[in-house]
């Protein structure tokens, strides 16, 4: 039977359809957001703030787990069930993965009680807390700037956690200046894009009024001179990006009054534990730990899949190998650096260079404390990397059975917010940008010896944002403000 080819004309029109279904979607998504606390994702990405086009696109992203991509209007029946649910909680709902759901198992159910009952643990029930958290980010580097981003971003009713203030130690002797450059590297980013709102900044240049939110800009150059009461900041956390302090002992500094805990976002030293959120949050009470770290990007993006394969197969030994995006660390051009090889022109050269995550991997997963070797070359992208482990397994598996298991871990498992999952074969670098997830696993790429017990996995990740989106998720934790989720 010859298929029927449909008019350019009825195509136009369909995809217009999904347009006004998508807008509707995003009106749905809005308003949960802003007068319930509730935030819709698809798979895992932000949906709200899309363009609808944009949104259309996403639902193509199911198929890196079914064999068709999700459709639009599903979405949309989905999100006005939601919205109509009287008494839901503040949560976080993936309707891609709902959606799934629907159709691998209810779609002959009624979608109304499907949706009730999906999110039964979040329907009638108290918030998880009371009360949102002050936040301080210490430093406006890169990642600070992201932290701020991300924050602002998902303030919503203002019940998790809320920026306060941002401490900048002084470049210029006129503040009003030194806030609008500060501003603008805000405003605009070359790699994340432009921030999508408003930013004010005062006439003394001592606060920032971002989409609302009055931020005060304290300039100091050393924790030592700050009293945040003054700027009406209580039991706040500081989120450290300078990576200036890195001990329980340095980082102490920073409980001063108005503050009460400290994230770092570098790996810490001495006592402060080294945490990756998905794989070890929570072991600690952080009631009593008031000094944190974030670890590293790429312990962040390494350690999820590490953990699932040590505790599905067992792992004797491996190699991490990271292709990693150059950093401010390095030089521009040939200058004089303290470490091997990084004085040479970062953007012209690749450099071998030494890394961390390897050994820092057994601050988080203990059984593999000296299982693990390492090493980094940086290359000339500004962001995004990749990781390679080549892994000897205890137990022996092949490329179908591991394949499935880290689909299976990235839509159903423990782990959904730290990794994804693409079945694309022309996926690169630049498709990893914004991405929420610590990693993506390049499954087309994975390699099983014929014995079944050496794995190569390749996993890109956004160093920069990835990772941000993992400090958030530690602050939402520590500062005990995280919601109901449907992830």
């Amino acid at each position: 039977m010859t298929q029927k080819v449909k008019s350019p004309g009825s195509l136009l029109q369909a995809w217009q359809d999904k347009e006004k279904k998508a807008m509707q979607l995003l009106q749905e998504t809005a308003f949960l957001k802003f007068n319930k606390s509730v935030d819709l994702v698809l798979f895992r990405n932000d949906i709200y703030d899309t363009a609808p086009s944009q949104l259309i696109h996403l639902h193509d992203k199911a198929l890196n787990y079914c064999d068709s991509p999700l459709d639009i209007e599903l979405s949309l029946d989905i999100a006005t069930v939601i919205n109509s649910i009287a008494n839901l909680s503040p949560c976080k709902v993936d309707i891609g993965k709902m959606g799934l759901r629907w159709l691998d198992h209810n779609r002959s159910n009624n979608l109304d009680s499907f949706v009730n009952e999906e999110l039964q643990h979040a329907i009638g029930k108290a918030p998880k807390n009371e009360g949102a958290k002050d936040i301080i980010l210490y430093g406006f580097g890169r990642i600070g700037r992201l932290v701020a981003r991300r924050i602002i971003e998902s303030t919503g009713q203002g019940n998790q956690l809320i920026l306060k203030a941002i401490v900048i130690r002084p470049k210029l002797s006129d503040t009003y200046k030194e806030a609008k450059k500060r501003a603008a590297l805000l405003s605009s980013d070359s790699v994340h894009g432009d921030f999508s709102g408003q930013i004010i900044v005062a006439s003394d240049g001592k606060s920032l009024t971002i989409n609302g939110n009055v931020v005060h800009l304290i300039y100091a150059t050393s924790p030592s001179e700050i009293d945040y009461i003054k700027f009406g900041i209580h039991n706040a956390m500081i989120i450290d990006n300078t990576g200036v302090w890195r001990d329980d002992n340095e980082l102490s500094q920073h409980l001063r009054p108005g503050v009460d805990s400290v994230l770092l976002t570098a790996p810490g030293k001495g006592k402060v534990p080294n945490i990756v959120y998905g794989v070890n949050h929570n072991k600690f009470d952080y009631s009593k730990e008031k000094i944190l770290s974030a670890a590293s990007c790429t312990t962040n993006a390494i350690v999820p899949v590490l953990s699932v394969l040590q505790n599905e197969y067992g792992i004797l030994n491996g190699h991490v190998e990271t292709i990693h995006a150059y950093t401010n660390d390095q030089n521009l051009l040939d200058n004089f650096h303290k470490k091997e090889r990084r004085g040479r022109g970062a953007p012209i050269n690749m450099v071998l260079t030494s890394t961390g995550a390897a050994s820092a991997v057994s601050k988080v997963i203990p059984e593999l404390a000296g299982k693990l070797s390492g090493n980094a070359i940086r290359v000339p992208t500004p962001n995004v990397s990749m990781a390679i482990l080549n892994l000897t397994l205890d137990q022996s598996t092949n490329r179908f059975k591991l394949d499935r298991l880290l689909k299976n871990m990235a839509l159903h498992g423990e782990l959904v917010e730290q990794l994804h999952y693409s079945s694309s074969t022309e996926y690169v670098s630049s498709n990893a940008i914004g991405m929420t997830t610590t990693s993506v696993v390049d499954a087309p790429s994975t390699i099983v010896s014929e014995d079944g017990k050496t794995a190569i996995i390749y996993l890109w990740y956004d160093n920069e944002y990835g990772y941000t989106c993992q400090v958030v998720r530690l602050a939402k934790k520590a500062a005990g403000v995280n919601r109901h989720v449907y992830l």
